[in-house]
């Protein structure tokens, strides 16, 4: 009996590490993908003097293979900034600046998804 409470005991903090450990491995590829989103951004712009409009126009113009999926939601939910600013004086035209994750959640910093 003292044995089989122990063994339970081991699984349940076992269980919690786990779910620890996939919380930051998705929190991990999120800021990956982020960030290669926002360099194919930059360079889409400063390689075609127009920012992009959407971010199909990064994976037709080769910048990405394809738009990843947020990593939290599970979905493509992604949260598209557009500016009015560019980057350089010889650009033509606006668009997409900045991206940021669909999720409302909490990550384990205490920030919120979104504000990434």
């Amino acid at each position: 009996m003292i044995v089989i409470s122990i063994i339970i005991i081991l699984i349940g903090m076992a269980a919690g590490l786990y779910g620890r450990s996939i919380q930051h491995a998705r929190e991990a590829v999120l800021k990956k993908d982020l960030m290669t989103m926002r360099e194919a951004i930059d360079s889409y712009t400063l390689d075609k003097q127009q920012a992009p409009q959407t971010l199909d126009d990064l994976v037709q113009g080769g910048y990405l293979r394809q738009v990843p999926v947020d990593p939290i939601t599970q979905q493509n939910d992604w949260v598209l900034h557009t500016s009015d600013t560019v980057l350089t004086p010889e650009q033509s035209g606006t668009g997409i600046d900045d991206v940021h994750a669909g999720a409302d959640a909490i990550s384990s910093d205490g920030t919120p998804y979104n504000s990434w």
